[in-house]
């Protein structure tokens, strides 16, 4: 029993959970810390992507009741039945891409300094698109007075999906940000900001089931069953702080935009950059 390793694997889980769904890059963070705890090889690369699942679950906890009736009327009610394949059609194009390109991004991507630079790109098109949304809406859009041409999830059409859809492949880019390409991507594409983070939770949960069921049936030659207590307590608490971290953005986007997430991105970045620059951090792969 090491206290040290499930204290490392119980960090990385809360890291998981509280920036899987802000526009900052889960993958990101995971990397950066990962780094910082010396928590770093093969097998940690997997458990970064199978502790997705923790967040995954959350989200189908935090809806339970909208996935529930979604189920309950796949057959006979078309609004159900479009909820579901608008979320199906997003899937798959991160699904074709990131099995075609899974392992080229994590040979040259997967390392602090990429992501770094990731953060900063992501962060100046957060800005531009809110002062976008600024000249567009003004004060309406955060006042909830202007209507959305996709105002719920389920105004959305099956072209609407698959734009998402491909927005969503940028993510594949560490560093970049799933929620971050979908939710501020959907807001280009016209979504309200509740629309845009409600599919952008929704569409999580088959992204983040396949990676992480994918990363671990292909990586399964580099895990033992004494590996199983960390991949648990990773799991266990990116449950725990993506269910807290849901709540709270549902909350904050109701009157607030995502130019907070943006200087942050761009600040975490250049930090990154500076200390791997000057030695101060040793920024590991």
């Amino acid at each position: 029993m090491d206290i040290v390793l499930w204290v490392k694997a119980a960090i990385m889980g809360i890291v998981e959970g509280l920036t899987e769904f802000l526009p900052i890059s889960s993958t990101g963070h995971l990397i950066l810390a990962g780094s910082l705890l010396d928590f770093t090889g093969d097998t940690v690369k997997v458990f970064e992507i199978a502790i997705q699942t923790g967040a995954m679950i959350a989200v189908v906890w935090e809806y339970r009741a909208r996935l529930i009736s979604t189920f309950a009327g796949i057959r006979s009610e078309p609004v159900a039945q479009r909820f579901a394949l608008n979320v199906v059609i997003a899937f798959i194009p991160a699904g074709i891409f990131g099995f075609l390109f899974n392992k080229a991004i994590k040979a040259h991507l997967f390392h602090p300094v990429p992501v770094a630079v990731a953060f900063i790109v992501g962060g100046l098109v957060i800005l531009w698109v809110e002062r976008r949304h600024r000249r567009l809406y003004g004060e309406r859009d955060l006042e909830g007075t202007r209507h959305a041409r996709v105002e719920t999830v389920d105004d959305m059409t099956p072209l609407d999906a698959l734009k998402v859809g491909l927005l969503q492949c940028l993510a594949l880019i560490p560093g970049t940000s799933r929620s971050g390409a979908t939710i501020i991507g959907s807001l280009v594409l016209g979504f309200s900001r509740k629309a845009a983070t409600e599919f952008s939770f929704f569409l999580g949960i088959p992204t983040l089931t396949a990676a992480g069921a994918y990363s671990v049936w292909k990586s399964r030659d580099l895990l033992h069953w004494g590996d199983l207590p960390i991949f648990l307590i990773g799991t266990a608490f990116a449950f725990i702080s993506a269910l807290i971290c849901i709540r709270w953005l549902i909350r904050y986007v109701s009157s607030h935009d995502f130019t907070m997430f943006a200087w942050y991105r761009i600040v975490f970045g250049l930090i990154v950059l500076a200390t791997a620059y000057t030695g101060t951090v040793n920024w590991a792969a």
